[in-house]
């Protein structure tokens, strides 16, 4: 298959080419060694070109949000808050269910454009914005009712109204979610992640300027952050839609169609099982501060665990960019009916994600003790940081490889039942296993954290290490191109290779 920027007079543009010489033995052949190496380094180029992009525009949408907390931090505490709180709670539940709905179309257009059906993807966005859009209507109420809400949840009177007015002015953002992620992922699957990652970085700028001007010189306070936020969102959907309508993608989108409502209860339930794959993993998390937030001198273990979560955030951007670059390179050789490359695709991905997760969690170990300055200067949240490093680089290291093989399974279509292995390791095992290390054993946030890392996180690893390992790749191959002439109409331009659409 041929990279989709691509030219065919052009070999360094064509990831089948091979891209170091092959040393040979006597006899002139390559030896096993060679040719190894040089799979390793053609499967590694095809990787980065989604990863490489994807951890620049994850990191800069990461940085709008923690752009939009500093300034709401200089307005006052209840302020910052509120934005946290909001952002966190009400949005953060939303994005993690969306996002993970969105995801659905890793599978049906990474496998559409591996099999050369391009035009489906444009049909499959479509859909995609279809059901997300009508989700978005159905998930209103907990932005409308956002203050009573949190009261249930135990937040201060005077915390939860402002968080409920920030909520409100936010329904921009959520709805902007229904369009951005399958534009994303629309891209994504045809490797043209450079796009998304320049209009993630002008959607940085926009965030930037519009905070300041909002928040210090026109004075709108936590509600001018609040709008700031919702615009840099929109950018990153009109900056990618533009790219797209404006000819960026003339193979994979014909235009608007009435095929996009043809179908519609299918992809609902792929849509709503990847959903609940990613949401359940998302919401295990924003638990994890809520039972923290519960226990005795709460507010210096909420602080070091939000230190810890902030820092595990920005590392967990590459894990996530290769989730989708594993997906979309699982999918798109499954869509071409090469299972073997895509095992191939999948043991390179995991061993490179693994290697950067070592990197980064002895970083953690040599700064263990100097983690926390550049968030506090509080002599008790620095040691509560200090005593939860081993945590933090336990949970990093765990973090390199099970985003990994999700993305393997959303490239395989095996949501449906990734998400009852979620379900099972997070909420029977982990959940209960974090509240009696805390509370029963009295081992506070660490026990909480470690309980529910452990018994969570580290058994669902290694049930997706063991069915990944036993995955028959020949039959998910079949599979997929069962799925593909299923879900896709021909068109006539599916026989044009790809590689021809004009550079960007």
């Amino acid at each position: 298959m041929r990279s989709v920027n691509g030219d065919d007079k052009d070999k360094n543009g064509d990831l089948s080419q091979p891209l170091l010489p092959e040393c040979s033995l006597k006899d002139g052949s390559p030896s096993q060694e060679d040719k190894l190496g040089t799979k390793v380094w053609i499967e590694s180029k095809k990787l980065w070109l989604i990863v490489g992009p994807s951890i620049l525009s994850r990191v800069a949408s990461f940085t709008m949000n923690v752009v939009t907390q500093a300034f709401a931090g200089h307005l006052g505490d209840v302020q910052l808050a509120s934005i946290s709180i909001a952002n966190t709670v009400i949005v953060g539940f939303n994005f993690g269910l969306l996002l993970g709905m969105a995801s659905a179309l890793e599978t049906l257009c990474g496998q559409a454009f591996g099999a050369k059906r391009y035009h489906m993807l444009g049909i499959y966005m479509q859909r995609s914005w279809i059901v997300l859009f009508v989700c978005c209507f159905l998930l209103l109420p907990l932005y409308v009712f956002a203050t009573p809400i949190l009261r249930l949840l135990g937040q201060p009177d005077d915390v939860a109204v402002e968080s409920g007015v920030v909520a409100l002015w936010l329904i921009p953002l959520h709805f902007s979610f229904a369009f951005q992620f399958p534009l994303q992922r629309f891209l994504q699957c045809q490797l043209k992640t450079y796009i998304i990652a320049w209009v993630s970085l002008a959607g940085l700028v926009v965030n930037v300027l519009t905070s300041w001007l909002l928040v210090y010189v026109w004075d709108v306070g936590v509600v001018g952050a609040a709008i700031a936020l919702d615009l840099s969102w929109w950018v990153l959907v009109f900056g990618m839609y533009g790219y797209v309508a404006c000819g960026g993608c003339p193979l994979t989108w014909t235009g608007l169609s009435m095929e996009a409502f043809s179908g519609l209860y299918e992809f609902l339930k792929l849509s709503a099982a990847s959903g609940v794959m990613l949401c359940l993993e998302n919401w295990y998390y924003r638990i994890l501060i809520l039972m923290t937030g519960h226990l005795k001198n709460a507010t210096v273990a909420v602080d070091a665990l939000s230190i810890c979560m902030t820092i595990n955030g920005w590392e967990m951007m590459i894990p996530l960019a290769f989730f989708a670059g594993t997906g979309v390179r699982v999918a798109n050789e499954l869509g071409a009916g090469n299972g073997k490359a895509a095992k191939f695709a999948t043991q390179v991905s995991v061993a490179e994600s693994t290697v950067i997760g070592v990197f980064f969690c002895a970083v953690i170990m040599g700064f263990h003790d100097q983690l926390a300055y550049m968030f506090t200067s509080s002599s008790e949240v620095l040691e509560a940081v200090n005593g939860m490093a081993f945590l933090l680089a336990a949970t990093i290291l765990l973090n390199s490889v099970q985003p990994v093989l999700s993305g393997v399974a959303v490239g395989s279509g095996w949501q449906t039942s990734v998400a009852y292995i979620n379900l099972g390791c997070y909420y029977v095992v982990g959940l209960p296993l974090g509240f009696l290390m805390g509370w029963v054993f009295k081992l506070g946030v660490e026990g909480i954290w470690g309980g529910m890392i452990f018994g969570g996180t580290g058994i669902q690893t290694l049930v997706l290490i063991f069915i990944t390992a036993r995955c028959d790749w020949d039959k998910e191959a079949r599979t997929a191109s069962s799925r593909v002439k299923k879900w896709s109409t021909p068109s006539p331009n599916d026989s044009i290779d790809v590689s021809h659409s004009p550079r960007p």
